[in-house]
């Protein structure tokens, strides 16, 4: 009997933060009619397999959306179910999958659930959050620390306990060692897949678990950051009892049971562990817990070919036995991939993530090189942002609106529309999918081409990843083969010509360049321009 490879396995995921993906009101926000109308570019321009839409729950918008007053529900400023079950039917007649957000960890305190915890001690709902007393002082019962800054613990003065907030404190961490509260939650994922979502990325994964005894974190020896960005005092305390419990997994085993009674859903988790040994048990002992847990270790390598392989390599060979890899360079949280990299390494940057063996993730703007927004003080609106300034403006920069075109707001909105949420980036005029489109040889069309071929070609979806060893400084070069179809890749990462010998490799051809402007075959040795990267058949 054939085995069946998983859908997730060969796709390419695109995310789409709803809010800045294209407004349809005129109100400067987007909406999921504006996605439904993005879906000819997502599917006959791009030819992405799956999308991910961040939360368009209904919400305070205190951290936006994820801070969920309604999990079974659409926001009003997003749309209607309606709409909703549109785009779900529109992208399913395309043969692209929607994944949508989960935030399981916490709720909004406008929740109705977390409104009947606080209202007395003696609600039935008050042990489905994480109240604890006052130490004998009057202090919160521990050290831990919000990410977003401060305490986690904020005090109720109506009850006289603290409740638990691992991030914002109207963000109230919800108490999953309640029967009661792991049954709802599972309840509102039955919901969202009877309708017919194909998966969940779940928002910190990691942090659902807390250690039962709430025991102090120790203090950092010295200051360790975090795995991409400095979180100021919370990078102070090692985060062994306030995240990342063992019980996790006992909790996605159950998840992924459910999952399993469905036809091929999917569970991402955003999870943000160092050790690479604590991030891989996520899998599964058995490969029965989530199947995509996020690697985020490229969103912070040096960009030097060298530092990139060795987390691939390291990658590779920590993966459990039948594991599937993911990679992303960018989303929600983290500065622009080109601005991170500078835009004249963004060709590099795509092929590498396209042809890496794995599932990769694209966040909206990146196919068109966008760089970081430029968001004046009075302007700024990202919480963790405003909470902590040595965020570099927060995240609002990472989610300015998607440039479409060099109208008025980067046609983002209708014309007419006054302002967007955030301000367009300035560089809109020039970096824009309209224009690209028109350039043959742009950024567009080269993940355009990208996308093709690797759904073309087996041996870019499923094929093996083999590094080639001592190859030529600056050059990371890697095979995937599968069957009888091998394709080498080679980056060069240097702003200086490098020559990649090809004594070894017989009639190799070149298939696609980083430059869009070179095909066919070679004798032996390949000519890589800076910053120029190659797909060679062989």
């Amino acid at each position: 009997m054939t085995e069946i490879t998983p859908w997730w396995q060969k796709a390419v995921i695109y995310q789409i933060y709803p809010r800045s993906f294209r407004d349809t009101t005129g109100n400067g926000i987007g909406d999921i009619p504006g996605i439904i109308e993005k879906v000819p570019y997502l599917a006959d321009i791009l030819g992405v397999d799956a999308i991910w839409v961040s939360p368009f729950y209904p919400s305070p918008m205190k951290d936006f959306g994820y801070d969920v007053s309604d999990y079974r529900g659409i926001h009003p400023l997003f749309g209607t179910m309606e709409d909703f079950d549109r785009l779900l039917a529109e992208l399913h007649r395309r043969s692209i999958k929607l994944i949508i957000d989960l935030v399981p960890n916490h709720s909004s305190d406008q929740h109705p659930w977390f409104k009947a915890s606080r209202s007395s001690r003696k609600n039935p709902k008050r042990n489905w959050y994480v109240w604890k007393d006052p130490k004998p002082d009057g202090s919160p019962p521990n050290n831990w620390l919000s990410v977003f800054g401060g305490s986690a613990w904020e005090f109720d003065p109506e009850t006289g306990q603290y409740y638990l907030h691992s991030f914002l404190k109207e963000q109230p961490d919800l108490n999953w060692r309640n029967p009661e509260v792991k049954q709802a939650m599972f309840d509102i994922v039955r919901f969202w897949l009877e309708k017919g979502v194909d998966g969940f990325r779940i928002d910190v994964a990691h942090f659902i678990m807390k250690d039962p005894d709430f025991r102090d974190n120790p203090v950092q020896d010295i200051n360790s950051p975090s795995i991409h960005r400095s979180l100021g005092e919370y990078d102070n305390l090692q985060h062994l009892y306030d995240k990342g419990h063992p019980d996790n997994h006992v909790v996605f085993r159950e998840l992924r049971n459910l999952l399993d009674q469905y036809n091929q859903r999917v569970a991402i988790g955003e999870i943000h562990i160092f050790d690479w040994l604590e991030w891989a048990a996520y899998y599964g002992k058995d490969l029965d817990e989530l199947q995509l847990p996020y690697n985020f270790s490229l969103l912070s390598v040096k960009w030097e070919a060298d530092q990139v392989q060795r987390k691939v390599d390291q990658l590779e060979h920590i993966l459990p036995s039948g594991a599937w890899p993911t990679y992303v360079l960018g989303n929600h949280d983290e500065a622009r991939l080109a601005s991170r990299i500078g835009p004249e390494n963004t060709r590099l940057a795509a092929m590498l993530l396209l042809t890496l063996r794995g599932t990769p993730t694209i966040y909206y703007g990146e196919e068109i090189g966008m760089t970081n927004g430029q968001i004046p003080q009075e302007a700024e609106l990202d919480p963790a942002g405003l909470r902590q300034p040595g965020w570099d403006q927060g995240r609002d920069i990472c989610r300015t609106p998607m440039q479409w075109s060099a109208e008025p707001l980067a046609g983002f909105s209708p014309p007419g529309t006054k302002d967007s949420w955030l301000p367009v980036a300035e560089n809109y005029s020039q970096v824009n999918v309209q224009n690209q489109l028109a350039d043959p040889t742009s950024l567009l069309e080269l993940y355009r081409n990208l996308l093709k071929l690797r759904k073309e070609q087996p041996a870019l979806q499923l094929g093996a990843y083999q590094p080639i060893p001592d190859q030529v400084p600056d050059v990371y070069s890697y095979l995937r083969e599968y069957n009888d179809t091998k394709f080498m890749i080679c980056l060069n990462f240097s702003s200086e010509q490098r020559i990649v010998r090809l004594t070894l490799m017989q009639d190799a051809s070149i298939l696609l360049s980083t430059h869009m402007d070179r095909k066919g075959p070679l004798q032996q040795e390949l000519e890589l321009r800076p910053l120029e990267g190659c797909i060679l058949t062989l």
